[in-house]
């Protein structure tokens, strides 16, 4: 009878420690598991943000504002793509009183004038897109911006223009920065009156939509 039970003791106790060593296997493998999960999600995450933040980096919103207006959609764009901002200054600023920048911006016209730049783009060839704005300025882009684009090399390179304008529209502008630009990509500009900012956000919402840049 003590034999049987010493033998039947023995049994419990090996049981006891087989379902012991395999719980704790489970559990180390759960770990093991959970661990493994937790680096490819990791893993996956920073893929991710790597991607987002190498498609913001090779959009430039670039811009040329005067009055503040073109400025507006120029940060409403920057909002909707991500990307870069730069404004586009000149070293000699012009005048705030409105008649002699008309006057002005007219003479640099006719002398095909080139405004000297107080700033510059680092790393152009960085990026592959440009979204370019201005006034509309006579019919076409401030003389700043010819500066602008003569300033670098945009071949290969997209570009996006937009304007703000108080009747006239993009005018000739498109023509001029395909002349300027022969081998880029230029798309569908967008031209908002500058009594309408206020619905800004729609105008470049639908734009952005209609060339294909947002598809939500």
């Amino acid at each position: 009878m003590k034999k049987l039970f010493a033998l039947t003791l023995v049994m419990i106790m090996a049981f006891t420690l087989t379902a012991c060593g395999n719980n704790n296997r489970s559990t180390k493998n759960s770990d093991e598991s959970s661990t493994q999960k937790k680096i490819e999600t990791t893993t996956s995450d920073e893929s991710n943000n790597q991607t987002k933040d190498t498609a913001k980096k090779d959009i430039l919103v670039a811009y040329f504002s005067h009055s503040g207006n073109t400025k507006v959609i120029a940060n409403q764009i920057h909002e909707s793509v991500g990307g870069n901002i730069f404004e586009i200054k000149t070293v000699v600023p012009y005048s705030t009183d409105n008649d002699t920048v008309v006057d002005k911006a007219e003479q640099e016209q006719k002398d095909n004038y080139r405004p000297k730049l107080a700033t510059k783009v680092e790393n152009m060839n960085s990026y592959d897109v440009i979204y370019l704005g201005y006034p509309d300025w006579w019919g076409t882009m401030p003389m700043a911006v010819f500066t602008f684009l003569e300033g670098y090399n945009f071949s290969g390179k997209t570009i996006i223009p937009f304007c703000t304008h108080e009747g006239s529209g993009l005018g000739q502008s498109v023509t001029d920065i395909k002349k300027l630009c022969p081998q880029s990509t230029i798309l569908e500009g967008l031209a908002i009156w500058d009594t309408n900012l206020k619905n800004g956000k729609e105008d470049v919402s639908e734009w952005l939509h209609k060339i294909g840049i947002i598809k939500e």
